[in-house]
């Protein structure tokens, strides 16, 4: 079984900002650290899951799914969480075939 994993970090990018009269150079990162993963095993099927309770109306429901530590899947549980902000969007994680491997991408709110 292969495994790779790759990380890529965010870039910083200096932008301008005014500051009592003056310019001042603010770094801030283009993209968040994603992370990926490439193995030669199919992922198992998705298993069925209980959701429980929804704790408010801002929290959106996040599906478990498979993930790859240790060499091998590991399930991780569904869960409520609350979006970073108005507006976000939830980018389920998932699992894409690729000749014969198979290469997961990270969830993310976008």
């Amino acid at each position: 079984m292969t495994t790779t994993t790759t990380t890529t970090s965010p870039v910083p990018v200096a932008t301008p900002a005014l500051v009592v009269g003056n310019t001042a150079y603010v770094t801030t990162s283009a993209s968040p650290v994603m992370s990926t993963t490439v193995v030669t095993q199919s992922p198992p099927t998705l298993q069925q899951e209980v959701v429980l309770a929804r704790p408010s109306s801002e929290h959106v429901w996040l599906a478990g799914y498979w993930t790859w530590r240790n060499d091998r899947y590991e399930w991780m549980a569904g869960h409520w969480e609350l979006p970073p902000s108005s507006g976000a969007v939830w980018v389920a994680p998932r699992w894409e075939q690729q000749g014969n491997a198979y290469k997961f991408s990270e969830g993310y709110w976008n």
